[in-house]
């Protein structure tokens, strides 16, 4: 339909919000049956809302939304509610041992516990000497293969008297509080801080490059939670 493609071409001319560009997606994939279903995860807008949510996250976490949604999860978030409920849910609704609230928004950039993993990446590298990135991410979710974190805990299995598949169970646990009760976290820390001489830290910022076709910059999360921390900051120097 040449109207169509036309009024498309047009939409796209004039796009000036991630709320548009995923309103025009959802649209077009609508005239297909079962558009939604079949091509809604393709939609190149991954995140939304006055808090910048990931639309996933979202996706997962409708449990407890306190109103109805009319539409999907992800029009919800674009809504100033659903932006705000989704946001601070991911902000807050999780238990965590952080010092400050500086982790917390390291976490809402990088994934929940982010901060306390990239910490105990840094026992790993103290403990087996082993250079890492320390981005947070302790086992691969995207294959069955070990990731480079879980590898170089294998080379202290010896001295934490643990196998493989012990190691990479105590590792899974990485997306929940449980994690620091473990004695994979707990023995790690104790080989690290022997060799190291000191106490480590328990928390630090995750080293992650920023990406996204509106940063033109060479921003991190590190940049993106001191940021958010100081408008914190200075909103309660205001109070």
């Amino acid at each position: 339909d040449v109207y169509k493609e036309t009024g498309y071409s047009d939409r796209l001319d004039n796009v000036k919000t991630e709320k548009q560009l995923s309103a025009i997606f959802d649209d077009f994939i609508g005239m297909v049956p079962m558009g939604q279903k079949l091509f809604g995860s393709l939609n190149p807008v991954h995140t939304g809302g006055p808090m910048q949510v990931s639309i996933a996250f979202a996706e997962q976490h409708t449990s407890g939304y306190p109103w109805k949604m009319n539409g999907t999860v992800r029009q919800e978030v674009f809504s100033l509610r659903g932006g705000l409920w989704f946001g601070t849910y991911h902000l807050l609704n999780y238990p965590a041992s952080y010092s400050v609230p500086l982790y917390r928004f390291a976490d809402f950039n990088a994934g929940w516990y982010a901060s306390r993993n990239a910490a105990f990446q840094n026992a790993v590298v103290k403990a087996s000497g082993v250079k890492l990135a320390l981005d947070g991410d302790l086992i691969r979710y995207d294959s069955e293969e070990p990731g480079s974190t879980e590898l170089a805990v294998r080379r202290l299995a010896g001295q934490l008297g643990m196998s493989d598949s012990e190691i990479h169970s105590q590792l899974k646990k990485g997306d929940s509080l449980a994690f620091e009760k473990t004695d994979l976290y707990q023995q790690v820390f104790r080989l690290a801080e022997k060799r190291a001489g000191k106490t480590l830290p328990r928390e630090m910022l995750p080293g992650i490059q920023l990406e996204s076709p509106k940063i033109t910059r060479n921003l991190t999360t590190a940049w993106f939670a001191k940021r958010v921390d100081e408008r914190r900051a200075n909103c309660m120097a205001r109070r």
